[in-house]
């Protein structure tokens, strides 16, 4: 018989809508699964236990009673919140962002924090004096990041699924290495209230989940306007689950492999995985061609002089910062060297490198590419504490694709299309037009129905 945590999300809210399960059952089911993943940093199962039993029968979201966690970048009002650093380990929000506060609205139920890296900076996920997020096909290998707890949690069945945010590939990243579908939306889909702390765009919050459909649902609860929002991204014609049952019709794919951000060698098993990706679209009637790597390398220098300022935006508190790792300090002198017109400079370059690159895309439908460089590396194999420099240059090196729909702010998902020989992930990256999430989910399910993974489950599931 299936346990529960077999289940899809959307499963599991059909069956709570259906008086099959209760939410506190369900609660009850996911704490009771040991974290044996560096999944959580924060875990509540009193005020789980609370919520689920107070949730009104009926709710209209797909997800109602369903559980989740909160990635530890996101306020969660009452709840211990830490940014991933020890500077703010003690840290307690009093106001929930938008992102969470969308997620209640749904009437799904957090059960606690999952694990990040400090401010979500490094591609790894390894917080200080914490266990570290591993994938758990192989728990000595990293789960990535900088959602690494979220998609920890997702591919142990801890949640069924769960957000994550993603300002150079930090969604889709973790779901390569765990195995997952992770979704980067468009700049503007999700509101970014009421802090909107990063002015350049590249940060959105996304879905990570073990499908398309339950992706899409967990879309559908995150994606939303306030008042006041800097950007924004077209309403959808329906619900973008509607989305996932829709014919694509014949596309055209753009396709390349050769990394963006670093001359760096590519595993023969990411590319292998890239090909095989190419020959189902085929297969499916899509024509894919090669095209030259639309961003130059030229937009490299410049998307680091944005990436060190975003950290430096978020200093430790005041008498805590020798806390910080040295990462972060060596990111955040980088921030700090750079001049106010200097870093206007390198925003309107960004913006109009995205251009160019949006220009030379916009014959096609979606574009293809690996996700990252190479399967889910041993823990600590890019965090180099000694060299910074040298850590950052090793995190290029491992996702020298996933930040240039950042730069572009298009819809990027990765998916779990191969595994290695050893039974490792590796995910497959496809790109959308801004703003063309229904399309983009289509072509995912299309996809998810051709060559389905729900079967694989990891170790110790």
């Amino acid at each position: 018989m299936a346990e529960l945590h077999d289940l899809t999300a959307l499963e599991q809210g059909a069956a709570v809508r259906g008086g099959e399960v209760s939410p506190l059952e369900l609660v009850e089911h996911y704490l009771a699964r040991a974290d044996d993943v560096g999944a959580f940093v924060t875990r509540t199962p009193d005020q789980a236990r609370e919520r689920a039993r107070s949730l009104p029968s009926g709710g209209r979201s797909p997800l109602h009673g369903v559980p989740t966690a909160i990635k530890d970048l996101n306020p969660t009002a009452g709840v211990r919140t830490t940014f991933g650093s020890a500077a703010y380990d003690d840290h307690v929000p009093e106001t929930s962002d938008h992102v969470v506060l969308s997620i209640e609205a749904a009437g799904m139920v957090s059960l606690g924090k999952t694990s990040t890296p400090e401010f979500g900076s490094p591609c790894y996920t390894e917080p200080e004096g914490l266990p570290p997020a591993v994938t758990p096909w192989d728990r000595t290998r990293m789960a990535g990041g900088s959602s690494g707890g979220a998609a920890a949690a997702v591919a142990a069945g801890l949640v069924p699924l769960a957000q994550g945010s993603d300002g150079g590939g930090s969604i889709r990243i973790p779901a390569s290495c765990c195995g997952l579908v992770g979704l980067k939306p468009s700049r503007g889909r999700v509101s970014g209230a009421p802090m909107y702390g990063d002015p350049i765009g590249l940060g959105v919050t996304g879905p990570i989940a073990r499908t398309v459909r339950d992706a899409a649902a967990l879309l559908d609860v995150l994606a939303g306007q306030e008042v006041g929002d800097p950007t924004w991204a077209p309403e959808p014609s329906g619900t973008f689950l509607e989305a996932c049952d829709r014919e694509p019709g014949r596309l055209r794919v753009a396709r390349f492999a050769d990394p963006v951000l670093a001359e760096t060698p590519v595993d023969p098993e990411c590319l292998r995985a890239w090909e095989d990706a190419s020959a189902l679209l085929e297969s499916l009637g899509h024509h894919v061609e090669d095209v030259p790597v639309p961003l130059p390398r030229e937009a490299v220098p410049v998307f680091e002089t944005c990436w060190s300022v975003l950290t430096a935006l978020s200093p430790a508190p005041a008498g805590r910062e020798q806390w910080l790792r040295p990462l972060t300090r060596w990111l955040s002198d980088r921030g700090h060297a750079v001049s106010g017109p200097e870093f206007a400079l390198a925003v309107g370059a960004l913006r109009r490198y995205a251009a160019e690159a949006l220009s030379a895309l916009a014959p096609y439908d979606l574009v293809l590419t690996p996700t990252v460089a190479a399967p889910p590396l041993r823990v600590g194999a890019l965090r180099d504490d000694a060299d910074p420099h040298a850590d950052f240059e090793a995190q290029k090196r491992f996702t020298p694709w996933t930040s240039a729909w950042n730069v572009t702010g298009m819809p990027a998902a990765s998916l779990p299309l191969h595994w290695t020989p050893e039974g490792l992930p590796v995910g497959v990256m496809l790109a959308a037009r801004p703003a063309a999430e229904e399309l983009l989910l289509a072509v995912c399910a299309q996809v998810e129905s051709a060559a389905p993974w729900g079967a694989r489950r990891p170790p110790g599931w």
